[in-house]
């Protein structure tokens, strides 16, 4: 393994939402969208991280890049995120005022789920990727600006000729190819990409993830790669780590988790992938009882509780801790080998 470049410590990564009521709009609860999660992102690595909708996965990606408490007021944030510098410097994002984030903005970028609300409608082309560059690089002059965006034009395979026109100009595909160009722009260490395919048709979905392996080969940036289509995820992932309701289940290399799952919960979402040949039945398919509980009345102990098929009494006393197991996994079952 490579050098760390961004460790979430101790299964401590804890974000609440509060929830308000009442003709005085006053705290109710809170919403334990995420709730105790730690993983570790190396050099030139892509993580993936996979789980049914609602289980946080987003919340954890903008938890990492420190953008939660500006775009939802009164979030309460508890953990480290570290992330370590070339030099050695290690720094808790989690912490940082917007002014001493500043600098770690250029370094982690986000490429957004939905091509078509994530770019600005009234900005060209090229002041959409030109933006983070006057931020970040403010003693750029306009001719290298003005060369580094079509430089990158190039990069993400879209013609030098495009940066005057407008959003509303471009397909799906190519709207995705813009937000990547804006991303790599300052040269990132990391790049967060919330579901970035998902709204893209299957065809377009192929052309962008081969062109993400593409420029982390020539770049050698690292990739969290959040979504919730494991066939996706295990093309472009070396590891993969599988969420269940604000927590990690379970962690390893894609063929582990992909073909030999340990934790039930994983090993019901790999049965659920559909089977393209017609003729035949997938025999170990896991059907879960029950539906997802709330993430504001979360069970107590494993919240996977309710809805596991080896499910003990004792499963509702604390959470498990991820356990090394036969396979070389990290699985936070007790009761699995």
């Amino acid at each position: 393994m490579s050098s760390p470049l961004l460790e979430v410590k101790n299964k401590n990564l804890r974000v609440r939402f509060p929830v308000h009521g009442g003709i005085l709009q006053r705290k109710v609860g809170d919403v334990k969208a995420v709730d105790g999660v730690s993983f570790t992102i190396e050099r030139g690595e892509t993580l993936g991280l996979v789980g049914e909708s609602g289980c946080g996965k987003t919340t954890v990606g903008r938890a990492l890049i420190n953008i939660l408490r500006h775009v939802a007021p009164g979030v309460e944030l508890d953990g480290e995120v570290v992330f370590v510098d070339k030099d050695g410097t290690r720094t808790d994002l989690l912490h940082l005022s917007k002014h001493n984030m500043n600098p770690f903005r250029s370094k982690i970028q986000m490429i957004f789920q939905d091509p078509y609300s994530s770019l600005n409608a009234r900005l060209s082309v090229k002041q959409i990727i030109a933006e983070p560059l006057e931020i970040h690089n403010p003693e750029m002059s306009k001719k290298a600006i003005d060369d580094k965006v079509t430089w990158l034009l190039e990069r993400v395979g879209l013609q030098p000729e495009y940066a005057g026109r407008y959003p509303h100009e471009f397909s799906g595909g190519q709207r995705q190819r813009i937000g990547i160009a804006r991303a790599l722009a300052t040269n990132p260490d990391l790049i967060i990409c919330d579901e970035p395919v998902s709204a893209l048709d299957v065809s377009v979905q192929a052309q962008v993830i081969n062109l993400m392996e593409d420029l982390q080969k020539e770049f050698g940036m690292s990739y969290l790669f959040i979504a919730h289509d494991l066939s996706v995820v295990y093309h472009i992932s070396k590891r993969i780590a599988v969420m269940y309701l604000g927590n990690v289940a379970e962690i390893g290399t894609a063929d582990q988790v992909y073909f030999d799952p340990v934790h039930p919960y994983s090993k019901a979402l790999i049965s659920a992938i559909p089977e393209p040949d017609p003729t035949r039945k997938n025999k170990d398919r896991v059907v879960l009882q029950g539906d997802i509980p709330t993430p504001l009345n979360k069970p107590s102990g494993c919240g996977f509780r309710t809805r596991c098929p080896i499910a003990r009494p004792e499963c509702a006393g604390e959470v498990p801790e991820l356990l090394v197991k036969s396979n070389g996994a990290l699985v936070a079952c007790p009761y699995v080998s």
